[in-house]
């Protein structure tokens, strides 16, 4: 009984001792830093505009959102293939104001502007491009426009963009400041609106609807954004 009690009583101090080891890796664990468990982080921020509820600029049964999806998809292949890592805000039809539920407003418009805005903070990236599609009630109206913030940096972005879609679509427009335009005015990374046709243009509106188009669209705005990083380096 006496070697019994004495095999016992070493096994429980061989026990105490393994679990004494373990504790400081179990601490360690619980203290890992919080950067493990940050946003992913890219180059270029994607904002596939509108969606979900809000179809956008339409024309018959178009919608902007789709053509603004399907082009930013291809855009966020086409960029990552190229070595320049890209994020897409979103990939599918849904609206992003739907994700937002610390806004205190009861604007969807406005929930989802700042839902986009937010993921600049969130996600760490050096540019924001943000595609859209122009609509007017002139039927002749055509091409691409490119909006910027009022910094140098988003100008030159703006610039590189505007000269590689005039090139894809035989045009010779200029980009604009974007003033008005609220991820223009609040995102404090360089940001772009690239607005690359007009929906109600039938000529445009035929091309934004090719998907064969559509990928010359995006190569054009990835080619820009390629240049921009080249001169801005």
């Amino acid at each position: 009984m006496m070697r019994i009690a004495v095999l016992v009583w070493i096994g429980l101090l061989l026990s105490t001792s393994q679990l004494s080891a373990a504790m400081p890796e179990t601490k360690q664990l619980a203290q890992a830093p919080e950067d493990s468990w940050t946003m992913p982080s890219a180059t270029v921020l994607i904002d596939a505009g509108h969606g979900g509820i809000d179809g956008g600029a339409t024309a018959g049964e178009i919608l902007e959102k789709n053509i603004n999806l399907a082009i930013a998809q291809k855009l966020y292949l086409l960029l990552n293939s190229q070595g320049i890592p890209a994020v897409l805000n979103r990939t599918g039809d849904y609206a992003l104001s739907d994700d937002n539920r610390w806004h205190i407003s009861r604007s969807r418009h406005k929930r989802d502007l700042s839902q986009r805005r937010q993921l600049t903070d969130e996600i760490e990236t050096t540019m924001l491009v943000s595609l859209h599609v122009n609509w007017t009630k002139d039927r002749s109206k055509h091409g691409p426009l490119v909006l910027h913030q009022s910094s140098g940096e988003s100008a030159l972005l703006a610039f590189c963009i505007q000269d590689t879609l005039n090139r894809q679509q035989q045009t010779a427009f200029y980009p604009r400041e974007g003033k008005p335009f609220y991820l223009l005015r609040k995102v404090d990374q360089p940001a772009v609106i690239v607005e690359m046709g007009f929906i109600s243009h039938e000529g445009d509106r035929l091309m934004l609807t090719d998907p064969r188009q559509q990928l010359r669209i995006a190569t054009a705005i990835a080619s820009g954004i390629r240049q921009y990083k080249w001169i801005a380096r």
